[in-house]
């Protein structure tokens, strides 16, 4: 009998370096926590950006120049190797994985939802990994997640997860800038504490995610709301998600 249900929504900026590439020992050491963590009955779903930048690993310098239609592609050539990089992480430790892709229009209370809801339940009850990730192919406009906070969200309430943990290249929420002296982390925010003042905008490149702090605090608001206690912390620290699992004080805390 499974103990908990746990979402971990993993950034680009958790997965790569400096020169904008795919990391494979950072996601070696992500799946390990999911390893471990399956093997004290707690189950995972991932939902991991990353397949822009390996569309644009793959396929170099695009010339398209809509700029919806060339993420289209760079996410359509990348989603195949970032499931095989996964596929062959999961394979070391003896686990499975599985894609799961969608729209926002799929989590509308209607067949697609319920279709959603088994084939979750269907691989979890397997014991396989399921990985989310937005269906770039057809998802523009309306159909469009804000960006992967969003949909790694809507899963978390979909599965009724226990915990949902979004992870970036930072420790969680600051008093202020990262770098500035006397600047903390804060380790507990209420769902309707006004911390909003705290957040910085950054201009971000076309490799990079398209949710800031911003957007993660706003996200992590509407899903503690929703009674699920989420995280947002350091994904490059090790051991990041079983400490937050075994209720350490780690990044920021949205209460349910």
């Amino acid at each position: 009998m499974y103990k908990q249900r746990v979402v971990i929504k993993v950034g680009t900026n958790v997965m790569t370096n400096k020169d904008n590439r795919i990391v494979r020992p950072i996601l070696k050491k992500l799946v390990k926590q999911i390893a471990e963590l399956y093997e004290n009955d707690i189950m995972c779903v991932l939902v991991s950006s990353g397949s822009v930048i390996a569309g644009m690993e793959v396929l170099g310098e695009s010339h398209i120049k809509d700029k919806t239609m060339r993420r289209q592609v760079y996410s359509s050539i990348g989603q195949p190797r970032m499931m095989r990089l996964y596929y062959n992480i999961f394979r070391d430790y003896g686990m499975k994985c599985a894609q799961v892709l969608a729209t926002k229009r799929d989590f509308n209370p209607g067949v697609h939802r319920e279709n959603m809801i088994n084939c979750y339940e269907g691989l979890l009850s397997e014991g396989v990994v399921p990985i989310a990730n937005e269906d770039d192919a057809v998802s523009v406009t309306k159909s469009m997640f804000s960006d992967n906070d969003e949909l790694a969200s809507l899963v978390a309430e979909l599965i009724q997860a226990d915990k949902f943990i979004i992870l970036t290249d930072i420790d969680g929420l600051y008093t202020g800038h990262p770098d500035d002296e006397g600047t903390e982390v804060i380790a507990k925010v209420g769902v309707d504490e006004n911390v909003e003042k705290y957040v910085k905008t950054v201009k971000k490149g076309e490799a990079e995610g398209r949710g800031g702090m911003g957007s993660k605090l706003s996200v992590a608001k509407q899903t503690a709301a929703k009674n699920i206690p989420t995280y947002i912390a350091n994904g490059k620290r090790e051991n990041v998600i079983l400490d937050i699992v075994n209720g350490k004080e780690v990044g920021t805390q949205v209460m349910a």
